[in-house]
């Protein structure tokens, strides 16, 4: 007959509990410590990783909505340019118009002179929408030539005005919001040839 005693020697206690399922577990303070501090060192990488992708996309949609501004900018920019063009070009129209009528005098007929009188109002009203709407016009008779808004078509001769001085104008000069929108025809004046003196040797 066993006694408890041999029962006890022939099925012995086996351990339980977490450190014998997972001997790797921290059970000391200093463990867990350091296993805290490297799983928030692994944090911090995890974040810094994801705040980085966030920065590039963020930034990646910024650059995206630029360029669809730019682009509708771009647009509405060829848009308004091109009907602006017309316009000018109805405005040259009418100063044609104008010039052609014969100068005042008192011996025409007075129908001419009221003509020409009703022509310059319009003339005038429709430069002020213009300018209203950022069109302008600029003669560039007696300014020096520049050719980012000057087209020279001729040059002439003169000793009256400085070389590079624009003497006439066929056309004016056309802006839209300070950008050249037609340049200007302009007659550039050149200098005389020298006079040769003294005789040939």
């Amino acid at each position: 007959m066993s006694t408890d005693h041999e029962h006890a020697h022939a099925h012995p206690a086996t351990e339980t509990g977490p450190d014998a399922a997972n001997p790797e577990i921290p059970h000391t303070p200093e463990q867990l410590m350091q296993a805290a501090t490297a799983r928030i060192a692994e944090l911090e990488v995890e974040l810094a990783e994801m705040k980085d992708r966030w920065m590039r996309s963020e930034a990646e949609n910024a650059n995206i909505r630029a360029r669809a501004r730019r682009d509708a900018d771009d647009a509405r920019q060829y848009a308004v340019q091109k009907f602006a063009t017309d316009v000018v070009e109805a405005a040259e129209n009418l100063k044609r118009g104008l010039d052609s009528l014969p100068p005042h005098s008192d011996s025409q007929p007075a129908i001419v002179g009221k003509v020409r009188e009703g022509l310059e109002g319009v003339e005038r009203s429709f430069i002020g929408i213009l300018e209203r709407n950022g069109i302008k016009k600029e003669d560039p008779v007696g300014h020096p030539f520049d050719p980012n808004r000057h087209q020279a078509m001729q040059e002439q001769e003169t000793d009256s005005q400085k070389p590079g001085t624009v003497l006439q104008a066929w056309s004016a000069c056309w802006t839209l919001n300070g950008r050249l929108l037609k340049p200007a025809m302009v007659v550039v004046a050149k200098a005389p040839p020298a006079e040769i003196t003294g005789n040939a040797a």
